[in-house]
């Protein structure tokens, strides 16, 4: 019975930038829990190639290439996803990076990051929230960091946005838990990553970032699967508003 409750046979899961990195990892670990998955991205060739994939393996995969910064694009894909089959679960992955000192930090690209790692949640978590509050249920799992809590040299900007994520998806609760949603995030630590790639391959990053953290190594993708079938899954169906940090514990110590 306690494995049911993970089972997610006839959900429908769209995941925000999931061509490659998490999102890709979250799409298969939920296409393997039994979900249709909706892979989003604005390449339209890495989205085929990564569906592709997934298909191979024997999943229902649906593409859908829009925009998440886009309102018009967002409101259009919602409106021709849902026409389909309703959106069960939503991951807001989509998102970037840039490093450099704050004092040289260039404004646009502050706003570029805003734009993707902030707006994106609020665009496409209240276009697909309106039709789950219609339903009186759903689940909507923002993806934050552990610089929603902690920060770095060069990065400031980029913890502002997750520290806003954080935020978002504690109002997002306080607005739409009455209707039957459950909206939580996943704070991932350091995980080998396209994102992360430049500081996997710097010796000096990478042996700070060991000593760091008490599991002592570098996050697999595939170690997300768990927290995000869990948060995605009828077994949370009483947790809302939670942050839950898959970090091998960097933000429990000094």
């Amino acid at each position: 019975m306690s494995l049911k409750l993970f089972d997610l046979t006839g959900k429908r899961a769209l995941i925000t930038g999931s061509s490659q990195g998490i999102g890709f990892g979250i799409a298969k670990g939920l296409a393997e829990a039994g979900a249709e998955v909706i892979l989003n991205g604005r390449d339209k060739q890495k989205l085929a190639v990564a569906a592709q994939s997934l298909r191979k393996a024997g999943h229902k995969i649906v593409e859908s290439a829009f925009d998440v910064t886009s309102k018009g694009e967002v409101a259009n894909a919602i409106a021709h996803i849902e026409a389909s089959g309703p959106i069960d679960i939503l991951f807001n992955n989509a998102g970037m990076q840039f490093r450099t000192a704050l004092e040289d930090y260039p404004a646009e690209k502050f706003q570029e990051l805003l734009r993707v790692n902030v707006e994106s949640v609020f665009l496409v978590g209240q276009a697909v929230a309106r039709h789950m509050i219609k339903r009186g249920r759903g689940k909507i799992i923002n993806i934050c960091s552990v610089q929603s809590e902690l920060g770095r040299p060069s990065i400031a900007p980029y913890t502002a946005t997750k520290g806003a994520v954080k935020m978002l998806t504690k109002g997002m609760c306080a607005d739409w838990a009455k209707y039957g949603l459950q909206i939580n995030a996943i704070g991932p630590g350091y995980f080998k990553t396209e994102l992360n790639k430049a500081l996997v391959e710097n010796p000096e990053f990478s042996g700070w970032l060991e000593k760091r953290t008490p599991a002592g190594r570098w996050g697999e993708p595939e170690e997300l699967v768990g927290a995000a079938v869990f948060l995605a899954s009828s077994a949370s169906s009483f947790i809302n508003g939670h942050i839950l940090y898959v970090d091998g514990g960097i933000t429990s110590v000094l």
